[in-house]
């Protein structure tokens, strides 16, 4: 296949696989919190060490994802998609098989390592195939992808987890890898990549994925010195980072956005508290409705469908309002929706009727669609168009490290409250208790991004005044 020249069928085997890949880690995300406590009494798992199935996952994925674009770039999109998706279908494969907590989790990791080559290749592969006039639809299919496998996942991992079993999920989801390798096979024989002069930013790689796993191993320790000291190395990383990457040519982490607008930047801060606020909530719930509310795993996911619904039907309506109304505007309401749904957490005890439940879960939806799509409007039209690849890769950084934040504050809140334990019984209250205040932080996190929405300015205001950013600005820190 010859890129943009290519066979309608190829295109067409091309945007399949981009659908596919979009729709697959979504789902697994989704479904797996639904089966976290099965998988915790198989294993005897204690309530952090579940959490970990998640960070885990997460902290490997956002450790190599900017550094596999720039790889991608340098070397070829086609073969790092097609051998992040083998790796990402033989870790699922591999993970319905563990016979423990610990290999479980070493799976998690490569399965995160595999959807790390998937994303930071995956759109670039379908934009090159599609034409101008019908990116922006392929584009939203891709979008709808990922939705759909959110809202499918707690409802179809559910009915698995009861029925067939936890491993259920990671065998049937595996056939959805398997055919993404296939159609790369046969749809993309080869990459249409001029030769590059650019070089790889390995010591900036390195500072990169050692700050971040210093302070998501760290944050979460932090009442041990252990956590302290891990905190205070990734921390110290971090600003060796800084230095490096200013000093460097071709840095694999761009800076020159933040400081060039103040729409993106506080656009991108917005993203980083909201998803902090955000991310963790589902884990929280997913335990809540089945340690203190006796559901199956069926009932539990069906609950919890209705936060990825609302989503997934309020996101497209949030975005074409945006065109008419100042994105900040909505975005800002959006996240008030959030936070005041957040705050509503923070009431929930043991004997919450389930209506209340599922009030909180679908303001929750609400509030996160009409932030979300406003807020990447904004942020995408505050830069031009040929750097809206850098633009996108910052902004998913951002959601990463806010998932991974959430996490860590879960598992900081869980350790303070419960410890090293497996919940029981007796273990219920102090849960409880863990819940309502983890709500109570995530809401505070939620009103702080209310006020960067806010500080961002006017979008079109900016854009108008906006002078184009030079190329050597992009690349020369």
């Amino acid at each position: 296949m010859n890129g943009p020249s290519a066979k309608p069928a190829g295109s067409a085997g091309i945007v399949l696989a981009s659908i596919l890949a979009a729709f697959l880690p979504p789902y697994m995300a989704s479904s797996l919190n639904v089966a976290l406590p099965t998988i915790g009494r198989e294993f005897a798992m204690p309530v952090v060490g579940l959490s970990w199935l998640i960070t885990s996952y997460l902290l490997a994925i956002a450790v190599f994802i900017i550094p596999f674009g720039k790889i991608g770039d340098l070397y070829g999109r086609r073969r790092l998609f097609l051998w992040g998706a083998v790796a990402y279908t033989a870790a699922t494969t591999i993970s319905g098989c563990m016979p423990s907590a610990s290999a479980l989790l070493i799976m998690r990791v490569v399965q995160g390592i595999g959807a790390a080559m998937i994303f930071s290749t995956g759109t670039a592969l379908l934009v090159s195939v599609v034409p101008p006039s019908k990116r922006g639809s392929m584009l939203g299919l891709n979008v709808a992808s990922t939705y759909i496998g959110l809202a499918a996942g707690p409802s179809l991992g559910g009915i698995l987890t009861q029925h067939l079993g936890w491993r259920s999920i990671f065998f049937t989801s595996a056939p959805l890898g398997l055919l993404i390798v296939i159609v790369v096979l046969v749809c993309i024989r080869k990459d249409q990549l001029a030769p590059s002069r650019h070089s790889f930013d390995i010591a900036g790689s390195v500072l990169y994925g050692a700050a971040l796993a210093g302070l998501m191993l760290g944050l979460p320790d932090l009442i041990s010195l252990k956590g302290v000291l891990l905190a205070v190395a990734g921390t110290g990383c971090a600003g060796f980072f800084i230095l490096v990457e200013s000093r460097t040519a071709e840095p694999i982490v761009r800076f020159a956005l933040f400081r060039r607008s103040t729409v993106f930047t506080f656009s991108s801060l917005a993203a980083l508290l909201n998803y902090s606020a955000t991310h963790g909530a589902g884990f929280l719930l997913s335990l809540y409705l089945q340690y203190i509310k006796g559901m199956p795993p069926r009932m539990a996911g069906l609950v919890m469908i209705f936060w990825p619904l609302l989503m997934a039907v309020f996101s497209p309506l949030a975005g074409k309002l945006s065109d008419r109304v100042e994105p900040r505007t909505v975005a800002s309401a959006g996240m008030g929706l959030t936070a005041f749904a957040l705050f509503y957490f923070c009431t929930i005890g043991q004997a919450t009727p389930l209506h209340h439940i599922i009030t909180g879960l679908i303001l929750l939806g609400t509030g996160i669609a009409f932030f979300s799509s406003p807020n990447m409007s904004a942020i995408m039209g505050s830069v031009e168009k040929q750097h809206y690849g850098i633009a996108t890769s910052m902004v998913g950084t951002m959601r990463l490290i806010g998932q991974m934040l959430s996490m860590s504050i879960v598992a900081f809140i869980m350790n303070a409250f419960i410890g090293n334990r497996i919940i029981t019984g007796s273990q219920h209250p102090a849960f409880t208790g863990c819940v309502r205040v983890s709500f109570a932080v995530f809401g505070v996190l939620c009103t702080l991004g209310i006020f960067a929405s806010l500080a961002r300015g006017r979008v079109r205001k900016e854009a108008g005044k906006r002078e184009p950013i030079p190329p050597e600005a992009m690349t020369v820190e």
